[in-house]
């Protein structure tokens, strides 16, 4: 197969996978059509490096995932993180829940090994499931090699259809507030002072005041982004002799501070005319990892795979309703945010965005949901999927 052969396929998929959310006005998202595309493509006719032969392999999607991530840490001001206190304790009520299930129901029906494999992919991304299948492997435990990849692969076909319908009936009942006046005047003033802040970004660049604008060039825009990613590996390291931290929670955090003190505007990635490519190359490595998951394989860890899922899915309700309880969140928006821990960046970005269009055309409106509904989802994504998932897998690959 030619690359640009590869590439025109890979395309096609996205689209299809767009034009089905549009369609259904999100009941179906895009990331679930092209992740069941993909297994298709992969049983069928595709070559097993499709994604890298179009022209997107692992080292591509890595330097993508570095500048996305601190992108999407210019759209979360500090005040933004200490005003989300409520989404962090959910995400970790939820990832409680994933645990306290698990271990009570789960290790009867499967096996202690089973569970103790299958929780930090559950929780994270592809770093944990990464940790726990060599793990699994070093203690001699192949098929829970593969089920550790495969769970991690499998897990947002839950995920993604749950949390279009709950953010879908979230935003219907935040918009039947607003439009009925009685969405707090508190909670309205906090989502015009983002919005106003957002509107009036002229002098978000507070290190390069004096600079022409002529000069902040696209490329001058990807060398700030580059240089503020730098710093967060940099920083990784030299931490690693001390304590492991994720370079990618790092990127968070420094993309945060770096468009507090005035060296990023927000969303600079957009302004350089990057975001659909890094995100295109981003989503293209995700589903990249579907190519694990052949047939025979899928049969054989059918019942674990589908039984673990469905009782952390289960376990993240139960305590994330209890939490949301404690903490006056509504019930959809907790569910939603521990849901984060089964799919993590760029989905729980792209979920959300294409449930606000479904809703509503009116832009104002569409900045309500926006302001009430993203941060939350994108803080829940990163502590569970970029944060906890990866301390925990380092604390349970000690239990195989």
């Amino acid at each position: 197969m030619s690359q640009m052969l590869a590439l025109v396929i890979l395309m096609a998929i996205l689209f299809i996978g767009d034009l089905v959310a549009v369609r259904t006005k999100a009941w179906v998202p895009s990331i679930f059509v092209c992740a069941v595309l993909f297994l298709l493509g992969y049983w069928t006719f595709f070559p097993q490096d499709i994604v890298a032969l179009a022209g997107v392999p692992p080292v591509v999607a890595t330097m993508m995932m570095y500048l996305l991530i601190t992108n999407m840490g210019t759209l979360l001001s500090l005040q933004e993180l200490k005003n989300q206190w409520k989404t962090i304790v959910i995400a970790l009520s939820g990832i409680l829940g994933i645990i306290a299930i698990l271990f009570g129901i789960g290790t009867l029906l499967f096996g202690y090994q089973t569970v103790v494999v299958a929780i930090p992919p559950l929780v994270g991304g592809v770093v944990s499931a990464l940790i726990m299948s060599e793990g699994a492997k070093e203690a001699g435990l192949a098929t829970l090699s593969v089920f550790a990849i495969v769970i991690y692969v499998m897990q947002g076909f839950a995920g993604y259809p749950i949390t279009s319908i709950v953010l879908k009936k979230e935003g219907k009942r935040l918009l039947q507030q607003y439009r009925s006046g009685k969405l707090s005047a508190e909670a309205q003033g906090a989502a015009a002072a983002e919005v106003a802040a957002t509107a009036a970004a002229k002098p978000e660049l507070k290190l390069f005041k004096n600079m022409p604008e002529k000069y902040n060039t696209d490329f001058f825009k990807f060398l700030r982004l580059s240089l503020v990613a730098y710093l967060a590996y940099l920083t990784s390291t030299l931490l690693a002799p001390v304590v492991a931290v994720s370079p990618f929670v790092l990127c968070l955090l420094f993309g945060v501070i770096a468009t507090s003190v005035g060296f990023l505007e927000k969303q600079v990635l957009q302004k350089a005319n990057g975001f659909g490519f890094a995100l295109m190359a981003l989503m293209l490595f995700i589903f990249d990892g579907l190519k694990q998951a052949t047939p025979g394989m899928m049969l054989e860890i059918i019942y674990p795979l589908v039984g673990t899922i469905i009782l952390a899915v289960i376990g993240m309700y139960i305590f994330s309703f209890i939490a949301g309880k404690i903490l006056k969140v509504s019930k959809e928006m907790a569910f939603a945010v521990s849901l984060t821990a089964l799919y993590g960046f760029p989905a729980d970005y792209i979920i959300t965005n294409e449930v606000i269009k479904s809703l509503t055309e009116d832009e104002k409106e569409r900045e309500i949901l926006t302001s009430h509904m993203l941060p939350p989802m994108l803080v829940g994504g990163f502590i569970t999927v970029t944060m906890v998932s990866v301390v925990l897998a380092g604390i349970f690959v000690g239990f195989l």
